[in-house]
């Protein structure tokens, strides 16, 4: 942490000039000092990492900079000194939010380990917002790479149930990006404040899978050293997506069903009754009502998880984004190599001939290899897997083979793309210029190029 700055407030000068040589010398850390709250407040927008106050000061109170300091920056940690050394000092300052709080005359050894605890506590509180923040915009319906009318139906669907609290099965093959969807209803919704929490119930041995969701109690069964809390009750105000949810054994399945409607359960081999309001949100790669009638699944359960059902195409069905996929993916695997990449024409054919049974996955996991083969900068069937070659085409009616008519079908999909955002956006073409990610001057420009009107 030798970035990291601490505020230093005292109205001594003397202290301060002690504190600001053991911050600096002693523990190779930054720091500034003032002599006021004032002071203090008005170079918060500096981002300090640590404020050590005062609380005996002349003009605003250690406590009065305290609360300000809360109001404005609620996750800055405040440890408090004082002269005093009461304990109701102690309890009010700690009350009103401060990490810590130290008597003077200071023990600089137990300050410095209270000082790195705090500094190592904010710094995971940091990366945590951030990688929030990272997953809330990766999860805005316009970072959702689509070209197709098919995805934007799905997008229509997610917007519609967004804001409700009934549950959603999301169905798929898998690598359609099932997940994705469900962080979109996440992070689009009332809740997105609240956490987001994944179990996927094929990777959790059937035995394990109770615990998991519901908890545990100490000594529940051999093992249980210690109470655990479940994802239910870690999802509380937010949204539980069970991924995989076909894979839940039948006796699982009866206290899940339980669970939605009742929203109380029981840790295992505890008594305690918790209450917990978590937003379902289910996946599944299988026919679920074929399992259904094949007595895998159960069909009440199967009517309370797929109250609002939304089916993710494979991308074999959805043509379109494929060229538009594997172009993002090429640019984003490019840019941290500091490569300029392209795809050869005979490299777009292979991609787009390829019925991709592993669907967006499988494609990503493609053109990230083809990143690392190329050492050109044109990606060619060299740089792509052979499965890929077999299925290249040389009929007539392949839109990749030379011919007077023919059209590159990335083109097509620029077009297809427009002709759905226009249709989805009813012709607002602001609104379509947003979702396309083009300037208006340009869509306008393709809309003239493809005889589009609206």
């Amino acid at each position: 942490m030798p970035n990291s700055l601490i505020f230093i407030v005292d109205d001594e000068e003397t202290i301060r000039k002690l504190l600001e040589h053991t911050v600096t010398k002693r523990w190779e850390l930054e720091a500034r000092t003032f002599s006021s709250g004032e002071a203090c407040l008005d170079a918060l927008i500096d981002d300090p990492d640590l404020v050590l106050l005062d609380i005996m000061m002349g003009g605003i109170s250690g406590v009065e900079t305290l609360k300000e300091i809360r109001r404005r920056n609620p996750d800055l940690p405040v440890i408090m000194l004082s002269a005093q050394g009461s304990v109701e000092v102690a309890i009010e300052s700690l009350k009103l939010g401060a990490s810590d709080y130290f008597s003077k005359p200071i023990d600089f050894p137990k300050l410095e380990i209270a000082v790195r605890n705090a500094l190592q506590l904010r710094q995971v509180s940091l990366e945590v917002s951030r990688l929030k923040e990272r997953i809330q915009s990766e999860a805005q319906f316009e970072n959702i790479v689509s070209a197709s009318g098919e995805m934007q139906e799905v997008f229509r669907l997610v917007s519609k149930v967004k804001n409700s609290d009934i549950p959603v099965l999301v169905m798929g093959e898998s690598g359609t990006g099932k997940e994705l969807v469900s962080q979109a209803i996440h992070f689009n919704s009332d809740r997105k404040e609240a956490p987001f929490v994944v179990v996927n119930c094929a990777s959790i041995p059937h035995e394990l899978l109770e615990s998991e969701l519901f908890g545990h109690e100490k000594g529940a069964f051999t093992g249980a050293y210690q109470r655990r809390i479940g994802r239910f009750e870690q999802a509380h105000q937010g949204t539980i997506f069970l991924d995989e949810i076909g894979e839940m054994d039948l006796a699982l399945q009866a206290k899940l069903l339980r669970v939605i409607q009742t929203k109380e359960f029981q840790r295992v081999g505890g008594n305690e009754t918790i209450v917990s309001d978590v937003r379902l949100v289910s996946a599944t790669n299988r026919d679920i009502r074929e399992e259904v009638r094949q007595k895998r699944f159960r069909e009440d359960l199967y009517f309370r998880i797929a109250a609002f059902p939304i089916v993710i195409p494979p991308l074999r069905l959805r043509k379109s984004d494929i060229l538009v996929l594997a172009e993002h993916f090429l640019k984003s695997f490019a840019m941290p190599t500091g490569k300029t990449l392209r795809f050869s024409r005979e490299a777009l054919r292979l991609l787009y001939d390829y019925p991709w049974p592993g669907n967006v996955r499988e494609l990503e996991n493609v053109i990230q290899r083809a990143v690392v083969m190329n050492e050109g900068k044109e990606v060619t069937p060299a740089d792509l897997p052979v499965a890929l070659q077999s299925y290249a085409s040389a009929s007539p009616a392949d839109p990749f083979v030379e011919s007077e008519t023919a059209v590159m079908p990335l083109e097509k999909v620029k077009e297809a793309a427009i002709r759905n955002a226009l249709k989805t956006t009813k012709g607002n073409i602001a609104e379509a210029s947003v979702r396309l990610k083009l300037g208006r001057a340009t869509l306008y420009r393709l809309m003239k190029k493809y005889h589009i009107s609206v």
